[in-house]
């Protein structure tokens, strides 16, 4: 009974090895964890390019079952991987509890996305015959395309760069919230009465704010008076650079984090090709020259 009980937990852990690439370091994949990967990016990436396909009748009409057959195979894979993570995330020690880890688990934003991913096959296998329902449920199926940034190391990067600068990332997107409303009010106060019916309140006056500090400036609102233009050129300089400052943390971010990235990999390339102790298999120091 041990011997199974001890087996049992040893398929566990592999499992949970296997499909761990939350908690793994990129330098500490297998070559299993890679395969997986990759196969599963490569799923996600063929199911969004047929749900784009799908959109085309007469594509559509023509390759309907092969985009129907491809649709149950990657639910079949991403059901099965889905309930793995859920029965193996207990070898984690802070979802060790069977049934309150695995709810914890199961709640993270990632593996909500993994739920979602699937849920609008089963909605539709239920019964739902909304048209409506179903075109809805159909799109949904694009939030797969989600998932790639598990799998993907230049997204998971960008994720771990962006983790790293959140403070500064905050600040910046306060400051530009706190811009919005002041260019706002001073819009409303200096246009409404030339314009009552485009400048009609704060709030209304928030989507030419954000047009033109974001310097899209799609020109459907915009101010006529002398002042309101005057005011209107500071705010769309001040714009500029509030816009950029996020984009510049976040680059710089990245910037850093691939350059740590690239330095383990050249470390752990040296450290393969050192010689080792065949007893402990620690790297072995090189003789002076």
């Amino acid at each position: 009974m041990q011997q199974h009980g001890a087996e049992y937990r040893t398929v566990r852990a592999r499992t949970w090895a296997l499909l761990d690439h939350d908690h793994l370091d990129l330098h500490d994949q297998s070559r299993a964890n890679r395969i997986v990967e990759d196969a599963i990016t490569v799923l996600i990436v063929v199911n969004v390019v047929c749900l784009i396909l799908e959109s085309m009748p007469t594509v559509d009409a023509r390759f309907g079952g092969l985009f129907g057959a491809i649709e149950a195979f990657s639910i079949v894979v991403f059901s099965v991987e889905y309930i793995a993570r859920l029965w193996s995330c207990v070898e984690q020690p802070r979802y060790g509890a069977p049934l309150a880890g695995r709810l914890r688990y199961a709640l993270k934003p990632a593996i909500l996305i993994d739920l979602l991913a699937i849920l609008p096959f089963y909605l539709a296998f239920a019964g739902v015959d909304d048209l409506r329902v179903l075109r809805l449920l159909r799109v949904f199926r694009v939030i797969r395309l989600f998932r790639v940034s598990r799998y993907s190391r230049p997204m998971r990067l960008i994720q771990r760069s962006i983790a790293r600068r959140q403070e500064e990332i905050v600040i910046s997107t306060v400051m530009l919230l706190m811009l919005m409303v002041i260019a706002a009010t001073v819009m409303y106060a200096v246009e409404h009465d030339a314009q009552p019916e485009v400048f009609s309140s704060i709030p209304g006056t928030l989507w030419w704010a954000v047009v033109t500090l974001t310097t899209v400036g799609y020109g459907d609102v915009y101010p006529i008076t002398v002042l309101g233009r005057l005011a209107a050129g500071v705010i769309a300089v001040l714009g500029i650079g509030m816009v950029a400052l996020p984009t510049g943390i976040i680059s710089s971010g990245f910037v850093e984090e691939f350059a740590a990235d690239r330095a383990a990999r050249e470390a752990e390339a040296s450290d393969d090709s050192a010689e080792r102790c065949p007893h402990c298999g620690k790297a072995l120091d090189k003789p002076n020259a």
